[in-house]
């Protein structure tokens, strides 16, 4: 009969003095980006790094005695370490960065489902955490307040394995915390910290874990604790586990939760990120909070919450949204919040598009939307469509005017570029690109890089990936038994990358619409190609599933072996690889359905070329002669006859551009011309699309701004944000009686126009109301598409109690241009009219 143990401990080899800065180094994540400090490890010994996965904290644990005896006496190493140590005190003894708006002590808080920060701990699924993972390591880098909020899942998302037919397969392990770079959160007394969130009638007991990422850090909360039942303590479980009940219970956690955990350590939290709808209760236990505490209306309580809350949509369709039924929400939600005024009526209606549609399910997207000022999509062409998708949420508000904008993603450049790249960056543009990838000048000098250098690194990365691929093949091989055959792939052949989450719209098996014309590239006798494939399919998805057996089974075709390859066991370690070795990245949407796409932004800094359908962050980057553009700009009505030209236009790029550059050489073996494309293609998209670049947009167009909002509504408790509230009562009851009673326009020559509107307010005051002339295209129809808003001053009121406004407006489009005139309700202390609902065309 086995024994159980009476009390587990975790214990560690007891360091020598010499070697005691390696627990410091160990325990913070600075190492996952910053090549002096993984160095220190590697050192160490490079096979058992390997072996557990690029874990520090399991790597200290293995040390024998005579490790710490040849480690403690080997003078090298001591002085690699020394460095180490002194520039990770350096680097988090940095004074805070901190935004305009913000008080000295108070904090962004960022809430996101997932974190990607390294392979040894998977929280993560693909992008969203990806994004998120590296949206934390910039904002260490600029020393921004900033902290996180996640959830620990003991089981992490799945290890994927394909079985003997190419189905995949979901393997799920323990990710113990005595073998991560985390630790408990506890008070100063030792215990351990806790706050319980009501679900389904009873508490949840939860308790938080931190993680050191540089300067930021990263909280993540846990219901595995010995209070809960096993139903609850089950609810961390799994990321994307379970059916829609548990993602509820796990949003519940994250928002509710989350919220609460950071007041109960003392956090001073200005203002709140939701990193996509997943954490969108949060708004909810905040309006809670200040309704119970400060005594204020519900009304009054979320203009405050809303003032300093960013929400993130990465979506562009309305089926990837977390929708709740109301019964759901009814028997999940707390009587805590009905007690505050937020009764499950309330919070329906905050959750659908349209609130009085009783039949519509609660929407996290939507909830979000409502429940924050400061709305963006991630590229331009994806704010163009979360305005279209949501413009229902903004009655009588034209889509050009649906208050989402956008901040275009980015990637932490310093975790994704190789290090042989990085090495040839600091030698010909210096150590700025690290510390200031944000200055076009930090590369300029690309273009002296010799092309035989730059040329050599490229060679390097992808025969290490080719090498990785046969690795691979030949342990499955193994494996199963089966006969390990000819190694496939070929480290000079131009290599094609494509690594992804599948999902239909991704369209992975787009090559393979005409087998034999893709055969007849790939064996080419003069310009072969080659083609890797990796990527997970959501567990639920079997669609997704059936896509990656399909790539399977082409790769077990005679044309395609050793041609086309899938690579399992997809995490963040084999991403790497795969940006850091493809000579070309591939990226096959059907636009307009991928909100960004930053994997070819890795690919791209590490000397890849773009080759994409205009969607997402590539449609707002593609330059002609930097990469390749898959069809025309424009979206298509069917997918068919989209997937129809998209897979016509890849192959003619394929074969009469792509292939044939590759191997256009001097008399060296170098594709010059290749070459000065890949430095033209860092130099011009590197800058840009990095997170150092985007968290600084975050900050200076939301943070600073919703900081101050919130502020300023705040203030002498809360003051504005009740004066605010209780005017928009009265507004609303008066609204329907305001009449336009006349509009006119005069020329004054030129493109200028005078505009006039003559305007009733019924029982309100002429100084409560904007009026606008919003003037753009107009069509032979008289449809105007706003783009342009031009303010109308109130300049006197008649006997009767009518209102004319007056102002000049520039018409700013050439032919049919057209005004309307627009009215919204206005208030020194009211920000954001449209979100009021409150919206009256002439």
């Amino acid at each position: 009969m086995p024994v159980r143990a009476t009390r587990t401990l975790v214990t560690a080899p007891v360091l020598p003095a010499p070697l005691r800065p390696l627990e410091a180094l160990a325990q913070n994540l600075l190492w996952t980006w910053h090549p002096s400090i993984r160095d220190v490890f590697i050192a160490i010994d490079p096979i058992r790094w390997e072996h557990f996965g690029h874990n520090p904290v399991l790597m200290l644990q293995s040390m024998t005695p005579d490790d710490c005896e040849r480690l403690s006496t080997d003078n090298v190493f001591l002085a690699t370490l020394q460095l180490a140590a002194d520039f990770q005190d350096r680097y988090l003894a940095r004074p805070l960065n901190v935004p305009e708006g913000l008080l000295p002590g108070q904090h962004i808080g960022y809430f996101s489902l997932e974190f990607a920060l390294t392979e040894s701990l998977p929280i993560y699924s693909g992008g969203l955490g990806v994004l998120a993972g590296d949206h934390l390591k910039s904002a260490s880098d600029l020393n921004l307040p900033l902290i996180g909020l996640g959830l620990y899942y003991r089981e992490g998302y799945f290890q994927q394995s394909l079985s003997a037919d190419g189905w995949q397969e979901e393997i799920y392990s323990t990710v113990d915390p005595a073998f991560q770079p985390i630790k408990l959160v506890r008070h100063e007394n030792g215990e351990e910290l806790r706050v319980g969130v009501m679900v389904t009638g009873r508490i949840v007991q939860v308790r938080a874990w931190v993680v050191p990422v540089g300067g930021v850090r990263l909280f993540l909360v846990d219901s595995d604790v010995p209070e809960n039942v096993p139903e609850d303590r089950n609810i961390t479980s799994r990321l994307y586990g379970g059916d829609a009940e548990t993602r509820l219970r796990q949003e519940m956690l994250l928002g509710i939760g989350g919220v609460r955990i950071l007041r109960e350590m003392g956090f001073d939290v200005a203002v709140f990120h939701m990193n996509e709808g997943h954490s969108s209760l949060l708004g909810l236990e905040r309006s809670r909070v200040f309704v119970r505490e400060h005594g204020l209306s519900v009304a009054a309580a979320q203009q405050a919450v809303s003032a300093s809350t960013v929400f993130t949509t990465h979506t562009p369709v309305a089926a990837g949204i977390d929708v709740f039924t109301p019964e759901m929400l009814t028997r999940h939600i707390g009587p805590e919040f009905a007690e505050a005024g937020l009764s499950t009526g309330h919070i329906l209606s905050l959750g659908r598009m349209y609130p009085g549609d009783q039949q519509e399910p609660l929407s996290m997207a939507i909830l979000g939307l409502r429940l924050s000022a400061f709305r963006n999509g991630v590229s331009r062409l994806h704010g163009d469509v979360s305005r279209e998708l949501w413009n229902g949420a903004w009655e009588g508000v034209p889509i050009e005017q649906i208050p989402i904008g956008s901040i275009t993603n980015g990637v932490h450049l310093p975790t994704w570029i190789a290090p042989s790249m990085s090495r040839l960056f600091d030698r010909y543009i210096g150590s700025d690109w690290r510390d200031a990838p944000t200055d076009p000048a930090s590369w300029a000098d690309l273009k002296n890089i010799p092309p035989e250098e730059t040329w050599a690194i490229r060679n390097e990365e992808r025969a290490r990936l080719v090498a990785r691929v046969r690795s691979a093949k030949k342990e499955d091989a193994l494996s199963r038994g089966l006969p390990v055959g000819k190694p496939p792939l070929d480290p000079n052949v131009l290599t094609i990358g494509f690594a992804r989450r599948f999902a239909a719209y991704k369209r992975a098996t787009l090559l393979f619409r005409d087998p034999e014309r893709l055969a007849r590239i790939l064996n080419h006798p003069d310009h072969p190609v080659q083609i890797l494939f990796a990527g997970k399919a959501h567990p639920r998805d079997e669609p997704a599933k059936e896509l990656i057996r399909d790539v399977v089974m082409r790769t077990r075709q005679p044309e395609f072996a050793g041609r086309i390859v899938l690579l399992e066991h997809y995490d963040v370690d084999l991403a790497r690889t795969f940006v850091q070795g493809s000579d070309v990245w591939l990226n096959t949407p059907t636009r307009p359905l991928e909100a960004s796409g930053t994997s070819g932004m890795k690919a791209v800094a590490n000397g890849a070329l773009h080759c994409s359908v205009l969607d997402g962050w590539w449609a707002e980057a593609f330059e002609d002669g930097l990469g390749w553009s898959i069809g025309p700009g424009e979206t298509i009505e069917s997918p068919e006859a989209q997937a129809a030209r998209d897979a016509e236009s890849l192959y003619e790029l394929l074969e009469s551009e792509i292939s044939r550059l590759f191997y256009q050489r001097d008399g060296e073996d170098v594709p010059v011309a290749w070459v000065q494309r890949v430095h033209g293609s860092i130099a011009a998209y590197a800058p840009r699309f990095n997170t150092n670049r985007m968290v600084q947009d975050y900050s200076d167009h939301a943070y600073e701004p919703a900081a101050a909002a919130g502020r300023r509504l705040a203030a002498n408790d809360f003051a504005a944000a009740r004066t605010v509230a209780d005017w928009l009562q009265q507004m609303r009851r008066g609204w329907p009686e305001i009449k336009v009673l006349d509009t006119a326009h005069e020329e004054r020559g030129g493109s200028i126009i005078k505009v006039r509107a003559v305007i009733h307010p019924g029982e309100l005051r002429g100084q409560d109301l904007a009026v606008h002339a919003c003037s753009g295209v107009s069509t032979l129809a008289g449809e105007l598409k706003p783009t342009a808003t031009a303010p109308l001053a109130l300049v006197h009121t008649t006997e009767d109690g009518a209102c004319v406004f007056e102002g000049e407006v520039a018409l700013t489009v050439a032919g049919r241009a057209g005004y309307a005139i627009r009215v919204l309700p206005s208030h020194p202390d009211l920000e954001w009219p449209l979100d009021t609902g409150l919206v009256l065309w002439a």
